[in-house]
């Protein structure tokens, strides 16, 4: 296996996040799902933009926040996914440049608009999403560059983009040049939505090895197996892939390995605030963890440091160096 140029490569939605605080009445009156991420079209998108409050934007989805926090710990980290040619793609662009990411998608000439996600956040900090995907669902095989894929020691998939034909594709490319390579693929669940849209693509994806380490919350997981009572779900998933971590809020993390559990408590917070970005923070201090060799029970908690620090404030990206919080903290960097 040749050095790697990069610790984590994530592969996701490129979307402009918008964030924005409510109340339980503006998601009942717009006809939101409170806590669930809705797929949306451009005058939704722009109905919701017109009703909502003062907002914060930033450049996010799902994925791009992991590579973020990977990137905030130290480490080199590189992300995948489109935008188009045009103004919010731009400042896309500077945005996740600026976060020490290496990002080089080609954006689009042509087709939708750069995707934004409209972020509700109520007072006891759910977040509520309400996602145009527009350019980031085109993402092809032919935008996975092979020399960066093969280069990256962990390749880290966001179940999000699982919808759109042609980024499933360049997933199954990915995870193949990753493993010729020697490397090692990721993927987060992303949502119970989603679970229950590709229930068994995922299991398929798990079971034929296609990806070695699965990220889920409890709910996910629950939806993965059909069934109400954790355990029988561990079980279920530590049969299915190499190496499981299950995120359970203020109950900590399970990590399930094939050769046994390992349970990491919640960092301790002072106030919830929003919970936008717990899990993908989470993923990118356990993925930090992983590259740096910590071993598990520090993964999960560099992990639960990084969530803990940004679901006390607004939005989905940490706003202290997570490098130097785990530093304070006795974690290994």
């Amino acid at each position: 296996m040749t050095d790697a140029k990069y610790d984590v490569l994530g592969i996701g939605n490129a979307i402009f996040d918008v964030f924005a605080q409510t109340d339980e009445k503006f998601l009942a009156d717009h006809g939101m799902a409170k806590g669930g991420m809705a797929l949306i079209d451009e005058a939704r998108a722009a109905s919701i933009y017109r009703d909502m409050g003062p907002a914060t934007e930033v450049s996010g989805g799902s994925g791009a926040n992991t590579i973020v926090g990977v990137a905030g710990f130290g480490a080199r980290a590189a992300f995948i996914g489109k935008v188009k040619a045009d103004q919010i793609g731009g400042l896309y662009t500077h945005d996740i440049r600026a976060a020490g990411v290496a990002y080089e998608t080609r954006a689009a000439d042509a087709g939708p608009a750069t995707g934004c996600s409209y972020i509700l956040v109520t007072p006891d900090g759910e977040r509520t999403m309400n996602t145009y995907l527009g350019a980031a669902q085109d993402l092809t095989p032919a935008d996975i560059d092979e020399g960066q894929i093969a280069a990256s020691r962990i390749v880290y998939l966001e179940g999000y983009l699982w919808d759109p034909q042609s980024a499933k594709e360049a997933f199954v490319k990915a995870a193949t040049i990753a493993h010729g390579a020697g490397r090692q693929v990721a993927l987060t669940l992303s949502d119970s939505f989603c679970v229950d849209r590709y229930r068994d693509e995922f299991l398929d994806l798990m079971r034929k090895g296609t990806v070695d380490l699965v990220f889920a919350n409890e709910a996910e997981l629950h939806s993965l197996y059909q069934t109400s009572d954790f355990d029988t779900a561990l079980k279920q998933l530590r049969a299915d892939t190499k190496l499981g971590v299950v995120t359970r809020s203020e109950k900590g993390c399970v990590v399930a390995a094939k050769d046994g559990v390992v349970a990491v408590p919640a960092h301790p917070i002072e106030k919830l605030v929003d919970t936008t970005g717990a899990g993908d923070l989470f993923a990118a201090g356990f993925l930090f963890g992983l590259v740096r060799d910590a071993g598990y029970e520090n993964a999960g908690r560099l992990g639960a440091l990084a969530a803990a620090e940004v679901i006390q404030h607004i939005g989905a990206r940490p706003q202290v160096s997570l490098k130097e919080l785990a530093q304070q903290k006795g974690l290994p960097v």
